[in-house]
C-alpha cells in the first residue's frame, strides 16, 4: 500500500512543465486550423483558376491560330502566309536582343500568373485581422481562452503571426507551384508546335530568381503591414459592434477632415501626403507590393527598358532594399504601439 500511494506523487512529480515556445506553437496551429478555408484553399483555388484560365486560353489562341492557318489568313507583317506554325524555325531567327525580351515577356508572364494568390492574402488577411479578436467575444469563447493558462499577449502576438507571416508564406508556397504548373501548361503548347521548351522557355527566363524574390517578401510584408495589422486588430479589441465600420470610417473621415480644413499646412505638407502615409499605411498594408508605391517608379522608360526596369525592381536585392525606408520602420512601431493597446483591451473586454 505504501509503495503504491508513494508512486502516483513521484509520477506526477516527473511531469516537464510546458515550454512557452510549444505554447504558441499550439496557437498558430489553432489558428491554421480554424482558419484554413482563408489561409490554404481560398489562394489554392485562386491559383487553380488561373491556371485554368491559362489552358482555356491556351486552347482558345490554338483553336483560332489553326483556322487562321487553314484559311491562308495567319501573316506576318503582313506579307508571308504560314502554313504550319513551326516553333523550332522561328526560334533560329530570333537574335540576342529579341531573345532577351522573350525572357522578359516569359517572367513578366510568370508574375501575373503567380499574383492571384497575393490578391485573396490581401483580402484574406485584412478581414482575419478584423474578426481576430472582436469573434471571440462575439461567441463568447473569450472566455474559454481566457480560463486556460494562455497569456492575452501570446493569444495576440500568435494571430499576428498568423496573419503577417503564415499567411503569406502559404500564399509564397502556392504562387511558386501556380509559377511551376504554368510553365509545365506553356512548355506544353511549345511542344506542340515542335519547339524546345529548354531552349525557349526555362533557359530565359528566370524563375528561380522570382522564386526567391517572392520569399525575400515575406519580411517585407510583415513589416510594411504592421500599421494596417495594428489597427485592424486594435479596432478588433475595441468595438463592441461592426468592427469593419470603424476601422474603415475612422481614416477616412480624419483624411477628409484634414483635407477640408487642410490641416497638414502647420506642417508644411499636403493633404495628400496624409492619405498616403497615415490612410494608406492604416488600410493598404495587407496588399503586397504596396511598398513599391513609395518608391520611385521602376517603368518611367518605355518599351523593352521599361519592362527591364520594372522586373528588376521585382528582384530580391531591390526588395529587401525597402527594409531601409524609414517610413517602414516607423509604420512598424506605430503598428507596435497598436498591437500593446489590443492585447491591454482584451483583458478588459470579454463581453459578447
Amino acid at each position: 500500500m505504501n509503495v503504491a500511494d508513494t508512486s502516483l506523487p513521484s509520477t506526477a512529480r516527473n511531469v516537464a512543465p510546458v515550454h512557452s515556445t510549444h505554447t504558441f506553437k499550439m496557437l498558430l496551429k489553432r489558428e491554421y486550423w480554424e482558419h484554413k478555408g482563408g489561409f490554404l484553399w481560398a489562394p489554392l483555388i485562386a491559383g487553380v483558376i488561373s491556371l485554368v484560365l491559362t489552358l482555356v486560353a491556351f486552347i482558345a489562341a490554338e483553336v483560332a491560330t489553326r483556322r487562321a492557318i487553314s484559311s491562308g489568313q495567319l501573316k506576318i507583317d503582313g506579307d508571308v502566309i504560314l502554313n504550319g506554325l513551326d516553333l523550332r524555325a522561328l526560334t533560329r531567327t530570333l537574335d540576342a536582343d529579341q531573345m532577351q525580351q522573350l525572357a522578359h515577356g516569359i517572367d513578366l508572364s510568370l508574375v501575373m500568373a503567380a499574383f492571384w494568390p497575393f490578391v485573396v492574402l490581401a483580402f484574406v488577411t485584412f478581414f482575419y485581422c478584423l474578426g481576430s479578436l472582436y469573434d471571440d467575444r462575439k461567441d463568447r469563447s473569450v472566455l474559454f481562452w481566457k480560463s486556460l493558462p494562455v497569456s492575452d499577449t501570446q493569444t495576440v502576438l500568435s494571430k499576428l503571426a498568423s496573419a503577417a507571416l503564415v499567411a503569406p508564406a502559404i500564399a509564397v508556397a502556392i504562387a511558386l507551384l501556380t509559377m511551376v504548373g504554368y510553365m509545365f501548361l506553356l512548355s506544353g503548347m511549345v511542344m506542340l508546335h515542335g519547339g524546345n521548351p529548354v531552349e525557349l522557355l526555362w533557359g530565359p527566363a528566370s524563375p528561380v530568381r522570382l522564386a526567391t524574390s517572392l520569399v525575400a517578401a515575406i519580411p517585407v510584408f510583415a513589416l510594411w503591414g504592421m500599421p494596417t495589422f495594428g489597427w485592424l486588430m486594435l479596432c478588433s479589441a475595441w468595438a463592441r459592434t461592426k468592427p469593419f465600420l470603424w476601422a474603415l470610417m475612422i481614416p477616412l473621415f480624419a483624411g477628409i477632415v484634414v483635407h477640408w480644413f487642410n490641416l497638414m499646412r502647420i506642417f508644411d505638407l499636403d493633404a495628400s501626403w496624409f492619405w498616403s502615409n497615415i490612410v494608406g499605411r492604416m488600410l493598404l498594408g495587407t496588399v503586397s507590393g504596396s511598398e513599391l508605391l513609395y518608391r520611385p517608379n521602376p517603368a518611367q522608360g518605355g518599351g523593352s527598358d521599361g519592362l527591364h526596369d520594372l522586373l528588376g525592381h521585382l528582384s530580391a536585392g531591390n526588395i529587401l532594399a525597402s527594409l531601409a525606408l524609414p517610413s517602414l520602420w516607423i509604420g512598424a512601431a506605430a503598428g507596435a504601439v497598436m498591437i500593446f493597446l489590443a492585447i491591454r483591451l482584451r483583458r478588459w473586454r470579454d463581453e459578447g
